[in-house]
């Protein structure tokens, strides 16, 4: 399964290190990422796969977790979904 997770939220210290924790914990692995700065404002996208099968819930849980605890917006999607949506 891969899926796509987006970041965004005001920046500061420790972001990255916290989200890939998390990833790491739930066992999904970073295929790719970018990320940049916006006028103070932190955005990250990545590409992660998972070679078991994932449960979104359980994922979507943890993430919201530690969104709440960085104060971000955490968003994470099946990359089959979100390739459907942006197909022209």
């Amino acid at each position: 399964m891969r899926a796509i997770l987006t970041v965004i939220g005001k920046d500061k210290v420790g972001i990255i290190a916290k989200v890939s924790q998390t990833l790491a914990d739930l066992d999904l692995n970073i295929i790719d990422v970018t990320q940049t700065i916006l006028n103070e404002y932190f955005t990250m996208m990545m590409v992660l796969e998972s070679k078991g099968n994932a449960d979104f819930k359980v994922i979507r849980e943890k993430l919201d977790q530690t969104a709440e605890q960085l104060g971000v917006d955490i968003r994470i999607q099946n990359a089959e979904i979100f390739d459907a949506m942006h197909k022209l």
